[in-house]
């Protein structure tokens, strides 16, 4: 069996998410915008899906647009509120963002630079941490966003995304956040942000389904047009991936409730377990941004031979995943591609460096067992792949 460790990539369904699902897959099909019981029972199971899902963040209900992925949310976050400037505040033409973002921020805004945006990237630092210095240095009363994420999806970098939204609100402009990674990992509040992206299957929910919390009176124009949600976003819901989106926002709640309550968070135990019994058994192996507040669920270990010099990471993972270890090179979206993270280059690592680091990204159901297990499978690893 499979020691799964890539839940940044994607999550198992959790059981209880899958039960919640399987009536409406099967004997409640109807569509949530017919107007008869059926309909209606169905329009009935999206609404409370949707609250639990703002109750994950402190938002409510009518706060939240229901996507079809975290990348179509994160396109219609920043495509509405850009379009809306556009046409209503012509002076601001310059946004922001960080070099660590995923793809789906930096493709995008890569194609808003060649439509005449004015755009800054922002370098890290070694531990993957941009500068509020730096960001208040690029903001002026011209910038129309910031979009920076809450946690980066290789290292579980958390970001100071509370300081630049606050920079972003003194000079007038939008903050929108990538939480994927973060909601139902650690605690997110809507509070701070203008738009939020969040995704189900990141907190054992189903594929397919994503949602946008977008702050009432915040500028928005609708990326896909129809009449659903409030006409922000057409298109028939998809009322089994909406109802195992709140099915798992609910579970994700109560987890963090159980170790807000001094409990101890077990996530973040087996990995520094894992993480420190690594190091151990792997003389030369780093961790990649270790210097900075992690997710609880992620270590990114970059592995050296005895001299120093770089491993080559992907024998490592066949390795691994021969052994039914099941890990990664950094994002999902990324990984069978011939570049190096850009993550991890922006952090000033070389290309070399760069191809020598593993994520490792736990989930709630990890066990201790699972971890020690891998751990068994290093020193000879080790041996096979340090040069003597």
């Amino acid at each position: 069996m499979t020691i799964y460790l890539d839940n940044n990539a994607t999550t198992a369904l959790a059981p209880e998410v899958r039960e919640a699902m399987l009536p409406h897959l099967f004997g409640e099909f109807a569509n949530p915008s017919s107007p008869h019981s059926a309909g209606m029972a169905a329009r009935r199971a999206v609404s409370e899906a949707k609250a639990q899902v703002a109750a994950l963040i402190g938002a409510k209900p009518a706060d939240l647009v229901m996507t079809g992925s975290a990348t179509e949310a994160t396109h219609a976050a920043i495509l509405g509120a850009l379009r809306v400037i556009e046409e209503t505040d012509h002076h601001r033409d310059h946004i922001v963002t960080t070099a660590v973002e995923h793809p789906a921020v930096l493709a995008l805004f890569d194609d808003l630079r060649q439509r005449g945006w004015r755009v800054s990237i922002l370098p890290v630092n070694r531990d993957g941490l941009p500068s509020l210095v730096d960001l208040a240095a690029v903001v002026t009363e011209a910038t129309a966003l910031i979009s920076m994420m809450w946690a980066n999806n290789e290292t579980g970098v958390l970001m100071p995304v509370e300081g630049a939204s606050a920079i972003a609100h003194a000079h007038g402009a939008l903050f929108h956040s990538d939480a994927v990674q973060a909601a139902g990992r650690v605690p997110v509040d809507c509070g701070i942000a203008d738009y939020l992206t969040l995704s189900a299957h990141k907190m054992h929910g189903p594929k397919g389904v994503g949602a946008l919390y977008v702050r009432k009176g915040a500028p928005f124009h609708a990326l896909i047009h129809g009449h659903q949600e409030r006409r922000r976003r057409g298109g028939t819901e998809n009322v089994p991936g909406i109802v195992g989106f709140g099915a798992a926002a609910s579970l994700a709640s109560l987890w963090l409730a159980s170790f807000r309550k001094e409990e101890a968070d077990l996530t973040a135990f087996l990995r520094d377990r894992l993480e420190q019994g690594i190091l151990v058994r792997w003389p030369g192996a780093v961790v990649n941004g270790a210097g900075a507040a992690r997710l609880p669920n992620t270590s990114n270990i970059r592995f050296a031979d005895r001299r120093g010099h770089p491993v080559e990471a992907e024998e490592l993972l066949m390795r691994l995943d021969r052994a039914g270890i099941a890990v990664s090179m950094g994002a999902a979206c990324s990984s069978g591609g011939n570049e190096p993270s850009h993550v991890l280059t922006a952090m000033g690592l070389s290309d070399a460096q760069a191809a020598a680091s593993l994520r490792f990204s736990l989930s709630r159901y990890t066990t201790a067992t699972e971890v020690d297990a891998v751990l068994s499978e290093l020193p000879a690893l080790h041996a096979r792949l340090v040069v003597a």
